[in-house]
């Protein structure tokens, strides 16, 4: 409910901060006073376009700020936008819009006192406030919106929910239907580059130890001339060359003279005993160096098989990671794969069996809810009619249009395949002739004017359960309707107070009778400007305001205010109406 309106610096409005009630509420005044001006600003508030020309002269902005009582049946709409936008939430019962437009054309929108997006600010505004006037700021005129107020007319938001939620389950299993199936010419593609990458990888069998035991051999290799000549360096320094001292002989009597002396100085037995042992180990090294030499070759097609090797190897890490160990772990992952494909046939029957049966489920909610929604939208049809008639239009002809396409990848209903939505398989639209003879159109089509105002007004009046949105503006419903039809809109705008705040700019004193509250709003030349003010009338005001509407200040004007205030109140109190 919007509790309290503050203009500053817009049009002629200098500076207006109206406090506003539940119930229905009349604006009233003389043309040109502003009264518009009021609803253009709640207009811009709710996040209409911007334009520098709103600025009062000599200002340097115009600020318009709402504070609106957030009802329980849009709490948690609200919650979830200021929650995903990272808005204040602090109060879930009260909210702050901000409106300012400067002099250069900017503008700047706040909730809470943080800025936002425009289109954030205009969602938030949607769930407060529907003016019906010149913005056409009115949710029954988008066709998108006529399943949601039939369902909720009707009571099916579970049934809805229920098809949703099988809609989403179906999506998933789709999803993975299709990820299975996306490309089966790039499905087989990889099937046999991994068929081949397995059978590269297993046939070259490489092992992690590898690499060092093949540098090793090749290092070898590439040096046999030169490690052939210092392993016969060494032995022919052991064993002697022709015609020299082999420096094993020498080892060996270098032990027999140390042995000799241990006998006359016991102290030398150690130093004889380690002659003996290098003397032993000399003969042992140079056999080792004669076998090591004799087994050295140079094979110069083992030494192009190691390079071999050793190139594929190396093209085989550059193709599956870096390293031995990471070419391993992509033949283990390649044929996981490969068994994943493999069997990918059984689960894809397994989905495709899931897919049917929650196409025949989701068919049979969908028709289900289908059928509550034909019913509602009969009784539906049949009480707007009514209420059109009481508005004095007995002509006119409303449906409510709810169609089905065929599919054939949609629900199964009745052997039949329908193309269906989170919302079910029907789309929704209301249709509307306003006089007879004329074709029914849909609403969105529907002439302007007091006829479409007083359509507006019997939807609203119908509907009004099922409208979640807390206040509804009129804005020139009068226009077109005289005063007999006016006394019977004033009382439907009264009957749709009591499950919204309603707030009408009329110039039919008839419906001004029926308010709960009454606002006049008056110009005046103050300092030499034009200013606006709004006040909220007495019983005394309100009987000397319809009188100025219904044209005289005359006593027999003010008689005819005065009854019908009077009349106002006995039908408010259940009484019957009689127009004045």
């Amino acid at each position: 409910m919007l509790q309290e309106l503050r203009i500053k610096d817009f049009a002629i409005i200098d500076e207006l901060d109206v406090r506003l009630m539940p119930g229905f509420q009349v604006i009233t005044g003389e043309t040109g006073a502003g009264k518009s001006i009021i609803v253009d600003a709640v207009n811009l508030l709710l996040g209409e376009r911007s334009d520098a020309t709103f600025v009062r002269g000599g200002a340097d902005r115009s600020v318009i700020e709402g504070i609106f009582s957030v009802p329980p049946q849009i709490r948690d709409d609200l919650q979830a936008i200021l929650e995903a936008e990272g808005l204040d939430t602090e109060s879930a019962d009260e909210i702050v819009l901000t409106r300012e437009v400067r002099s250069n054309g900017r503008s700047i929108a706040r909730v809470n006192g943080v800025t936002c997006s425009l289109a954030v600010y205009r969602e938030i505004g949607g769930l407060l406030v529907d003016i019906h006037g010149q913005g056409e700021h009115l949710s029954l005129l988008r066709p998108a919106q006529h399943l949601y107020l039939l369902d909720r007319y009707a009571g099916v938001e579970e049934q809805r929910e229920e098809v949703r939620r099988l809609v989403h389950e179906l999506a998933g299993v789709r999803a993975e239907i299709n990820s299975l199936l996306t490309d089966e010419a790039a499905l087989a593609r990889r099937v046999d580059m991994l068929q081949f990458q397995v059978e590269e990888i297993t046939t070259a069998d490489p092992r992690p130890e590898e690499e060092d035991e093949l540098a090793q051999e090749r290092a070898r290799l590439v040096n046999a001339e030169k490690i052939a000549e210092l392993a016969n360096e060494a032995y022919y320094a052991l064993v002697g060359e022709a015609g020299e001292v082999a420096g094993t002989d020498l080892l060996a009597r270098v032990a027999l003279a140390l042995s000799k002396l241990a006998k006359i100085d016991p102290s030398l037995e150690d130093s004889y005993t380690l002659a003996e042992t290098l003397s032993i180990q000399a003969d042992e090294l140079a056999r080792t160096l004669r076998q090591y030499s004799e087994s050295i070759e140079f094979e110069p097609r083992r030494l192009d098989e190691i390079e071999e090797r050793v190139e594929l190897l190396n093209r085989l890490k550059r193709k599956y990671g870096g390293t031995i160990e990471a070419v391993l772990a992509h033949a283990e992952q390649a044929r996981a794969e490969l068994e994943s494909i493999t069997h990918s046939e059984e689960r894809l029957a397994a989905l495709r069996a899931e897919e049917n049966r929650l196409l025949h489920t989701i068919g049979d909610a969908a028709a289900a809810l289908s059928r509550v929604r034909r019913e509602a939208a009969d009784r539906l049809t049949e009480a707007i009619v009514r209420e059109l008639g009481d508005l004095k239009m007995p002509g006119a002809r409303f449906e409510v249009r709810i169609t089905r396409e065929p599919d054939p990848d949609g629900v199964y209903i009745e052997g039949e395949r329908y193309a269906f939505s989170a919302t079910g398989i029907d789309q929704i639209e209301f249709y509307m002739a306003a006089n007879v003879g004329e074709p029914l159109r849909p609403l969105v089509k529907v002439a302007s004017g007091g006829e479409t105002a007083r359509i507006m007004l019997a939807l609203k009046s119908v509907l009004s359960y099922a409208d979640r949105v807390p206040t509804l503006i009129f804005d020139e419903i009068d226009q077109g309707i005289g005063g007999r039809v006016g006394a019977v809109v004033g009382q439907k705008l009264w009957q749709l107070s009591s499950h919204h705040q309603v707030l009408c700019v009329t110039h039919l004193a008839q419906l001004a009778g029926f308010g709960d509250a009454h606002y006049r709003v008056t110009k005046h030349v103050q300092d030499g400007r034009t200013v606006t003010r709004v006040e909220l009338l007495n019983d005394q005001g309100r009987v000397d305001e319809l009188a100025e509407m219904l044209g005289a200040e005359t006593s027999s004007a003010r008689q005819s205010a005065y009854d019908i205030l009077m009349l106002a109140r006995r039908a408010k109190e259940g009484r019957h109406l009689e127009t004045v």
